[in-house]
């Protein structure tokens, strides 16, 4: 304290010494042996530090699942790095090898930190394996790595991305043949084959330079692109003729300025006013820490520019093009459309501008709004509920192909803003979404209404519903552990309490209960609980496949909006008393 308070002093030398003069031998020990006490505290915290960080680098493999995988940037097992990126690359080789003659591989890759040097050390050990790679020259949105899969006919595609994750994630995605993320028996041989190699010994590659004069690396050419823009013009919509929408965009410092702001043009929406703090790709993300379109804080920048010119939309893509999301202003005030309401507004614009084939569907995932029932119902169309993730939804694209009639998919959509309304590509594409958004908001502006009084016309006749969304995050090693414990804990309070709720389903032991009785669920396992009540609300509960997170989806539904927001209100409370507990 003496010393911060002489440090400005011209005579702290002189002072200095005069003070230790002052002091006696007993008195100078003590102060010399709690400065030794003190350094010896600070270096016991920062040796727990260190080993905390080692933990986290090396306490588990990266987990290889059916959406590939993602993790933070760092040395060690548990981290994306140059090595484990490697491996898994080798593993992947090894798999599509087992077959013999000629194997392809479509690469992409996002504006984060490291993913151009991710995208060319995978393409280098694929090619060292023999393996043909077709890789983007320039970064490019996951529906286009999906596209291109299917436009060279390629065996597998990668995306290195983490989507929407915070700065110091990123990932690898994997696609199979067909376009679709891969199956769980695809990605279950894949982890094994990865499991098996040693990360330094296994691992084939060659200088990436070498490889591309050799052929075995080429640059994807601008036609890929140019033919992928020509399938999304087959999305216009020939009744809307007007182009008089003002359209605030952010692609968060992402993939999507230039497929958006083409496709938007192509289609005739010439005022695109782009953010200009977060239009450049920067793997910082500087101006929205999480760039993640469903939060309102990620969306700031854009809501400003959005209010300054009293434009008529505001719509966002993520960091891989994928999500999309969106805001208006509505009776002078501002408002943020979620994903659950995004996709019924679709489903409705679809419905009133499209024919729609027999027997067709409209795919969702279980977290996703209910409200779609009584919609489709109305309309002719069959629901199709899927696990949480778009590789569920693109499988049914791919199922319907089987059987000869992918023209029975008329719309997929999940709560997390991933909306898709055609067949070449399979995952979530922002591009596809952000020209039905855009025509869809011309044709409400056409009838003097926005997308919240669409959205209120819609309640008024198939009945008032309304979700929210809960995270709790756990980091680290000792995170998964928490996690585990909290879905054990909720098990056995549903397994306790089930006669309490009109029905309680465990996607993880393929069993409904509901008064009595027992039904089977006929989808993939998944550690997933949900349980619901006799008014229709529900709620569910999973731990994040792509974050150390266990989500909470509620959703509540009335004949009138009164006592929605209560009864959401009173959900959320109960599960966070119990979470925290």
């Amino acid at each position: 304290d003496g010393l911060q308070m002489i440090q400005n002093r011209e005579d702290r030398d002189e002072v200095l010494v005069e003070f230790w003069k002052s002091l006696n031998a007993s008195q100078a020990v003590n102060i010399v042996e709690e400065r030794h006490r003190r350094m010896a505290e600070e270096k016991a915290r920062a040796d727990a530090r260190a080993e905390e960080q080692i933990e986290a680098a090396f306490y588990k493999d990266l987990e290889f699942g059916t959406g590939g995988l993602r993790g933070i940037l760092g040395a060690g097992s548990a981290c994306l790095n140059i090595y484990t990126v490697g491996k898994i690359s080798q593993g992947i080789s090894n798999f599509l090898n087992r077959k013999e003659g000629k194997k392809t591989i479509a690469i992409s890759y996002d504006s984060r930190i490291n993913s151009t040097l991710f995208a060319k050390t995978a393409a280098s050990v694929y090619a060292a394996n023999g393996i043909h790679v077709y890789l983007y020259k320039e970064l490019m949105p996951t529906p286009l790595l999906s596209y291109a899969v299917r436009y060279f006919k390629a065996d597998a595609g990668v995306m290195v991305t983490a989507s929407h994750n915070p700065k110091q994630y990123n990932g690898y995605k994997v696609y199979d043949e067909k376009g679709c993320q891969l199956t769980d028996d695809a990605a279950n041989e894949i982890s094994a084959l990865i499991e098996a190699l040693d990360i330094f010994k296994d691992v084939k590659s060659d200088d990436f330079d070498k490889l591309m004069k050799e052929g075995m690396i080429e640059y994807i050419k601008d036609d890929c692109l140019e033919t992928y823009l020509q399938y999304i013009d087959t999305k216009r919509i020939p009744s809307i003729k007007n182009r008089d929408l003002s359209i605030v965009y952010t692609p968060l410092n992402g993939t999507g300025l230039v497929p958006v702001t083409k496709a938007l043009k192509r289609f005739g929406f010439d005022s695109v006013a782009v953010v200009k703090e977060q239009e450049f790709p920067d793997g910082n993300f500087t101006t929205c820490p999480k760039p993640n379109p469903e939060l309102k804080e990620s969306l700031a920048l854009g809501v400003k520019l959005l209010e300054e010119k009293h434009a008529d939309i505001l719509i966002a893509t993520d960091p891989d093009c994928d999500r999309c999301g969106t805001a208006v202003i509505h009776n002078g005030e501002t408002v943020l459309i979620n994903g659950n309401e995004m996709g019924i507004l679709l489903v409705d614009f679809l419905l009133r501008n499209k024919k729609i084939p027999e027997e067709s569907i409209v795919v969702k995932t279980i977290v996703s709004t209910d409200l779609i029932f009584p919609i489709a119902k109305a309309n002719g169309l069959k629901v199709v509920e899927v696990l949480t993730g778009f590789k569920y939804i693109g499988d049914q694209i791919a199922r319907l192909e089987n059987i000869g009639h992918p023209e029975r998919y008329f719309f997929g959509f999940e709560e997390s803003y991933g909306y898709l309304s055609g067949t070449e590509v399979r995952d979530k594409d922002a591009v596809d979404a952000v020209i039905l958004i855009a025509q869809m908001a011309q044709d409400l502006k056409d009838q003097g209404k926005d997308p919240v009084d669409r959205l209120q016309e819609i309640y008024a006749k198939y009945g008032y519903a309304k979700t929210a969304l809960d995270n709790f995050e756990f980091e680290g090693p000792s995170g998964v552990k928490i996690m585990q414990g909290i879905m054990k804990k909720m098990r056995d309070m549903l397994n306790e309490k089930k006669d309490e709720f009109a029905f309680v389903s465990d996607y993880q032991s393929h069993e409904t209960y509901r008064h009595g009785a027992i039904e089977h669920i006929d989808l993939p396992t998944s550690n997933v609980l949900k349980f619901g009540y006799e008014d229709g609300s529900t709620i569910t509960i999973r731990p994040s496949g792509t974050e150390p997170k266990v989500k909470v989806y509620y959703y509540a539904q009335k004949d009138r909006a009164d006592g929605l927001d209560e009864k959401i209100k009173a959900m959320q409370e109960e599960m966070r008393g119990l979470i925290k507990a």
